[in-house]
Formats: structure tokens, sequence, C-alpha cells
């Protein structure tokens, strides 16, 4: 029986083969070196594997100098990574990891040359980030052991690695794959292969949102970030992220993300990063991006309204939904709450007769005095609220709107009146996305919410924020926004539908239970 049929993890005492030694490369085989295993290392180029080797080894010495790992421990993983020349010094391997450049003919080309070099029983991964695995392994004899090992960078740190299993992927070389990468300590999630896996086709809405909103003038890059950061819970914006990753490199996982898809409308890449791309503003790496990383260069601060009075008192208009939080905070600043009439949505009416209402996907110019707030992940530990007026609004609602959320100790920031704000329509995007995933098989809700929390770092998974909203908000959002900007981007998917009226079904037949069980008690009592 072999490694792959018993589908256990590949041995420690197995070497693991890195093919390219790139920044990923080299993080993939410190991986694998403090999991225990022997390291061999080549690339194409002469003497970048040697080179590598050296890199790994001071970071070796940077964990032991840290207290992360014994001196002794530190040796024997040094030991144990070696360079090689040629790829037939790969040819004991039962695990060859390939992180070389993402071009398809180059991965098929090296997969086809190790073919002829490594065991049976040696298992095949590629850390492609936007290829088919499916095509990456077409080229091969036996396809059934080539599988995909997407890890994130920097690989030693980010705890998740998506299994790829592509349409001639034996069922035992994934479970081989995931039991090494969970031994590895990693959290492995599986993935079909379809464009985009996991994170790469949900994330595309974080990233794309942010520039339509800067691209509709609706607030600047500082400004969104700090909305996405200090309301949304996202440990970083749009703006800043990409100029971290590489603008190149987001661009070009979008942009085949969206080719992968046929060109669908809700994957559209960004023309203005197309432009920083085109003109070499990479982000961090280059010195500039969307911001300036020049030594003497001033970070933009977001656009935080002065400080306004607070209102005396608000009413109640029609509830607050996913906001219902606010209302016990407005009271213990000591700002009268008073009840109104139940009429209306989501909001409150301020005491010079302007409504303060929820973002619903409908924009403030269509009611008389309107200010629209944001949707945040936790409005008690939210530091920052973005509104959004009308340009018709009054100015004493705005400064009541400001005042209010001033009053409960958060930054205001003032933006363009733009259809679903920018933590709601972001928010909803990714819940419409996963749940489009998650009904074509990809990967399941929970190895998705896994996926998008460890894999990029946001506050919770898509279906876990969705299932803290009202049950059609993110599905009528998205709707009315579709009605706003028509075109196909926001129109919510048949899944987001279907989901929304799963979950209201659930609720009536629970709510009709509900009364026919206190019917029939009452009944028996009597």
């Amino acid at each position: 029986m072999t490694a792959l049929e018993q589908s256990a993890a590949v041995d420690r005492g197995r070497t693991v083969a890195v093919v390219g030694t790139g920044t990923m490369g080299q993080g993939i085989a410190q991986v694998a070196l403090v999991a225990g295993h022997p390291v061999r290392l080549y690339d194409a180029v002469p003497g970048r594997a040697a080179e590598a080797v050296e890199a790994i080894g001071a970071r070796l010495s940077r964990l032991e100098q840290k207290g992360r790992m014994t001196a002794a421990e530190r040796a024997a993983a040094r030991a144990r990574l070696h360079p090689v020349a040629e790829l037939d010094g790969l040819s004991d391997a039962a695990l060859v990891v390939e992180a070389v450049v993402e071009r398809l003919d180059v991965k098929r080309e090296l997969f086809t040359a190790l073919e002829e070099i490594v065991a049976e029983d040696c298992l095949l991964a590629t850390n492609t980030s936007s290829l088919s695995v499916t095509a990456v392994a077409a080229a091969l004899r036996r396809p059934g052991r080539a599988v995909g090992l997407h890890f994130f960078n920097p690989a030693p740190l980010l705890p998740l690695v998506e299994v790829v299993s592509g349409f001639a992927t034996d069922p035992a070389a994934a479970r081989a794959a995931t039991a090494t990468a969970a031994a590895w300590g990693k959290t492995p999630v599986h993935s079909a292969d379809l464009p985009g896996f996991i994170v790469n086709r949900i994330a595309r809405p974080f990233y794309a949102e942010g520039f339509a909103i800067h691209g509709d003038r609706g607030a600047d890059p500082a400004t969104i970030d700090a909305v996405l950061r200090e309301c949304g819970g996202f440990r970083m914006g749009p703006f800043e992220l990409t100029d971290l990753i590489g603008q190149d490199v987001n661009e070009a996982v979008t942009h085949s993300v969206w080719e992968s898809f046929f060109r669908n409308v809700k994957f559209t890449p960004s023309l203005a990063q197309r432009r920083l791309v085109e003109a070499g503003l990479l982000g961090r790496k280059s010195g500039r991006g969307w911001y300036d990383y020049a030594p003497d260069a001033v970070r933009p601060e977001p656009h935080t309204a002065d400080p306004a009075p607070a209102p005396e008192y608000v009413v109640t208009a029609g509830g607050l939904g996913p906001a219902a939080e606010l209302l016990p905070m407005i009271a213990e600043a000591g700002i009268t709450v008073r009840e109104g009439d139940g009429e209306g949505g989501p909001g409150l009416v301020l005491p010079g007769g302007g409504q303060l209402v929820l973002v619903d996907g409908r924009t403030a110019a269509e009611f008389r005095d309107v200010v629209h707030f944001d949707l945040a992940f936790d409005y008690r530990a939210a530091g920052r609220i973005a509104l959004a007026p009308a340009p018709h609004t009054e100015e004493r609602t705005l400064r009541e709107a400001i005042g209010l959320f001033q009053a409960l100790g958060k930054k205001v920031s003032v933006i363009g009146d733009v259809p679903g704000m920018i933590v709601a329509r972001t928010v909803a995007m990714l819940i419409d996305l996963a749940a489009d995933a998650a009904a074509q098989g990809v990967a399941t809700e929970a190895d998705i919410d896994t996926a998008m929390r460890l894999g990029v770092n946001y506050p919770v998974g898509p279906f876990e924020w969705d299932g803290r909203l009202p049950h059609d908000y993110a599905h009528d959002l998205l709707e009315a926004l579709h009605a706003r900007v028509p075109g196909g981007r926001y129109a919510p998917g048949l899944a987001l539908f279907q989901r929304s009226s799963a979950r209201e079904a659930d609720d009536e037949g629970a709510e009709r239970a509900g009364r026919s069980g206190r019917s029939g008690t009452e009944g028996a009592e009597s």
C-alpha cells in the first residue's frame, strides 16, 4: 500500500522538496523544515537555491534568538536543509511543492519533468494562487497525485492552507495533503478547482468596492481604509492592503479570476489600479502606490468631522435592525430615547425633524432630509462611523447626526452619498460571493468562514457575519444597489436569494410551531 493510498501525512523522516526559492518557496521550505522533514531546494537559476538555504538559516537563527527554538533544534534543522543543482537531486522526495512563476506552461513542464524523477508514491503539489490545478496536472501520466497546496504569505506565520483538488486529483492524494498541512501546524481547508479557489475568489469585493467608492468620489483612500478598519473590524483597508501585497500582484489575481469567469461583471478589475501598475506605482516595494512611502512622506489622515453638540433626544422610527445595540448606548450617553409610532425603516428621528437611517442600498438624495449611517461589525467597539448625507440634507440634521455619534465616543467620517456606503456594500458583496461559492461546491460554509478569517484576517467569515444580520439584509441591500447601479455587478445571486428565503421560512415555521405549542398548552390547562 502506497503512502497516497494510506492518506496519511507525509512521514517526517521523508524528504520534502521545494522548487522555486523566492519568498513563498523559502517560506514553505521553512515550514516543512521546522516540522522535522529533510528539505531539498531547487531553483532553475544557478546559485539561487544555495542563497535560499543561507536566508532560511538566518531566519532560523532569529527564531532561536527569540526563544522559539533551541540551539540544538536550530542546528538540527539547518543540517536537514540542502540545495540541489539539478532536479535529479529530488528523486527521493515524498512531496514536491512547486512555487515557481505563475505561468501554466512553466508549471506543466516542471511537473512533467518531476514525474520522470520521483517515485510513484510522491505527491506533487502546486502552490498556484490563480491557475487551474487541473490544467497544471493535465500533462501528467498520473494526474491523480497532483494537488494544490496554496499557502499564504508569509507562509511561516499565516496558518491557512487551501488544499485544492483538481478534476483528476485522487481523493486519497487530497487527504494526504490535508493531513500533511495539519501535521505542519497549519489549518487546511478543502477547495474545489474553480477560479480563485476560496480566498482569492471571495475576497475580490473587499478591494473592488473600495476602489469603486473612491472612483465615484465617495471618499478618499485614507477615509475608506479607516472606516473599514475602525467600523468594519477589518485588519487593514483595501488601499493599504494592496500596497502591502503589491498592486501588480493583486491586479494580476483579480484579472485572472475575471478572465477565468469569462469576464463576469462581479469580478471586473479596477481601471485605477491598472493605471497604478502601468505607472510602476506598485506599493511599498516600489516606494509608492495608493500611498507614498518615501522616508519624508506624510501619511494622509482620514476625513474626521469637527466636534458637534449632541442632540438632547432622539425618537425611534421603526427600529434599528442590526444597529439595535445603538439604543442602549445612546441612553447610556445621557441622550433621551423616545419611542415613536413604529412607522418607517430602521432609523431615528432627530430633534430638527431629519432622520438618521441605517444604510440600505438607497441614496439619501431619494428622501427629504436624511443622513445614512454605515453598518458596523460591533457598534460598541467601533471607533469610527461613516455618515452619508444628500446634497440637500439640512445642515442641522447632519450636525445632530455627527454630534450623536461623537457623544458615543466615535470619530465620524462624512462621505459622499454613495449607495450602500462602505462597510455595508463590501460585506453584502462578500456574503453574496460566499453563498455562490458554497452553492457551486467550492467549499463548505465552515471552510469558507475559516479561510476568510485565517487567510485574509477578516473579523468573522461571511456566513457568520450574515448570521448576525436580518435574513434579507444583504440580499435587499444588493437589490437596491442593483437598481441604482445597473449592469449586473450588484445583482444578488440565486444562492443568496435561496439562502435568505430558506432562513425566513425556517423562522416562520418556528414561529408557527411556537404558537401551536402555546395554544395546545392553554387548551390542556383549561
